[in-house]
This record gives C-alpha cells, structure tokens and sequence, in this order.
C-alpha cells in the first residue's frame, strides 16, 4: 500500500508511519515540523519520502498526495489552550488545511481518508459512556475545529467518490510525547515531573477523568480502518472504555517509577472538561477493534522510555 501520513514526525503519526514502514507499506510523510520531530523518523528514515512541508502549502500538498491509495491525515494544532488563544489559526490549519487534503485527495484518485478525530467534539457530556450518537457541543475552539473537519472529511469524499473514515481519539499516550511542548499531554507531564524528582501538578481537581488510550492501539485503529474491507463513511471512538481519574492516574505513574508523590493543585484549564470516557462498540463493530494495552502496562512502557531519554 501507498500511504501517506501527514503530521508523520508528531507523536501520533511517528508510531503510524514506522508501523506502516514494518509492514512494509510505501510511506510518504508530510510535516512543517512546527511540532513534529525528525528524530523520532531517525529508525525508519531511509525508508521513506519525507516532504517538508504545511498541509496549507499547496506546492508540498501535491507532492505529497501523488500517487498515494490511502492518506491518513494526522496534522493539526491539537491544543485547547491555544485554540482559545488563537482560534483562527486553529480553524486555519485544522478546518481549511482538511479541506485541502480532501481536495488534493480528490484530484490524485486517493482510495481513502482516514481523519484523526477527536473526543473534543462531544464537548462536556450529558452521559457517560460516550457513543457516537452523543450530540456533539464542544467546549473549545479545537473541538469546535475537529468536529467541522470530519464534517468537511465525509462531505467531501463522498462529493468526489472517496472512502473516509473518522477515528475519534481520545487520551492517547505513550512514547515519544515530548513533554516540553505547548501541545504537551498529561501523562508525559506526569511522567517526567516523578522520575525527576518533581511534583506534578494537577489542573483542577485529582477526581478529574479521561480515557486513556495507549498509542500502539490508535495505530492498529488506523490500520484496520485504512483496509478495503473497512466501511466507509465510518464515525467511531477510539479508546479503551475505561475511565481513569488524575489522582488514579498519578498512582500509576508512581507505581511504574518506584516513587511517592505528592501532586500540587492547580487551576482548572479553560476549555476542559471534567469527565470522559468513550463507549468503543461501534468500533470493535465495524473495524474489528479492541484495545490489548491496560493502563498500568501502557504507564510502565512509558516510564520506561523516557527513563531511557537522554534528558529525562
């Protein structure tokens, strides 16, 4: 298979791309590197295309898109925080810049899309678990963002005869989140503050949940929607079913350092949300998925990696 990933050198993509590399896919990566790391393609880099470039630069977007069967588009300003900021930028790049994969999609006979969604949309729930049939509502320019663009990945593909397919994401974690990044999620956050020495800090209260799911099943994710035989036009939750707290979260991350800590608490960020947990029916349904890394396992591989780290 000829894919292209863009937003290949972010954490996400960098997993999917040496995924499809050893199953020895044709891989093409499309990154600006505004947040994307090059290293972390270092394993596989003699094995793929790597083009420089924004998914707005219609130029490296050509190039890109040429010749490819499936686009797995990963690139986007993926912060609530600087979506508030700054929420033109973030319509820009994750609402406009879908567009125009779609579009160069469209023109290069592309057979699929498969879109990075995210949990975002939902917005504060009613209910919880979260199936796909929750009305959406975000809470934040990013979610507000995320919810056009698979609008705009299903319009369009079916517009111009293509299959796509929505994977909404929800906590992913794992190795290689670089946890100095405004982009920087919880659990990288935690990990780096126990195995220095620090105390992390809680945003809100420790009672706040999520859904964390470890990056190796996002990528198998990807994988079985990107197959043929996957239903097109597909919405579905990517996550593990299982509702995690902060403080619950932090005992992990204890536990896998071999450290007791105390967290310190902070202010709640603007935009979040306070509880999530996903309903994963739909795609264990229609993709065959099911998560196989349980959280403590997921956490100890982490603290492993970045003990490994240089700078860790």
């Amino acid at each position: 298979m000829k894919a292209l990933v863009t937003g290949g050198a972010g954490f996400i993509g960098h997993h999917l791309v040496r995924a499809l590399v050893e199953r020895g896919d044709d891989v093409t990566v499309l990154d600006d590197l505004s947040s994307g790391q090059v290293a972390r393609l270092e394993p596989v880099r003699a094995r793929i295309d790597l083009v420089e470039g924004s998914i707005l630069d219609a130029a490296a977007l050509e190039r890109a898109v040429a010749g490819m069967e499936v686009v797995f588009h990963e690139a986007a300003l993926a912060s609530v925080a600087v979506s508030v900021a700054d929420p033109g930028r973030t319509n820009e790049v994750n609402v406009g810049g879908t567009i125009e994969v779609m579009l160069a999609a469209a023109r290069h006979g592309v057979r699929r899309v498969v879109f990075a969604g995210s949990s975002a949309v939902y917005g504060d729930p009613r209910r919880l678990p979260l199936d796909e049939e929750e009305r959406p509502a975000p809470t934040s320019p990013y979610g507000v963002s995320k919810l056009a663009a698979e609008q705009y990945t299903h319009a369009l593909a079916r517009l111009h005869g293509l299959d796509s397919v929505v994977l909404r994401y929800f906590n992913v974690y794992g190795p290689g989140q670089n946890p100095a990044s405004e982009y920087a999620a919880v659990i990288p956050k935690f990990v780096t503050a126990v195995i220095g020495g620090g105390r992390p800090t809680i945003n809100g209260t420790g009672a706040i949940s999520r859904d964390f799911v470890f990056v190796d099943d996002v990528v198998a994710a990807n994988l079985l929607a990107a197959r043929p035989a996957s239903p097109s036009g597909l919405t579905c939750n990517i996550a593990t079913g299982d509702r995690t707290t902060l403080d619950q979260l932090l005992e992990e991350v204890c536990r896998a350092a071999g450290r007791s800590v105390t967290p310190v608490y902070g202010p709640p960020r603007e935009g979040d949300i306070l509880d999530s947990v996903a309903d994963i029916a739909a795609a264990r349904e229609a993709l065959g998925f099911q998560p196989s890394v349980r959280l403590h396992e997921g956490i100890a591989r982490t603290v492993a990696w970045y003990r490994d780290q240089p700078a860790a």
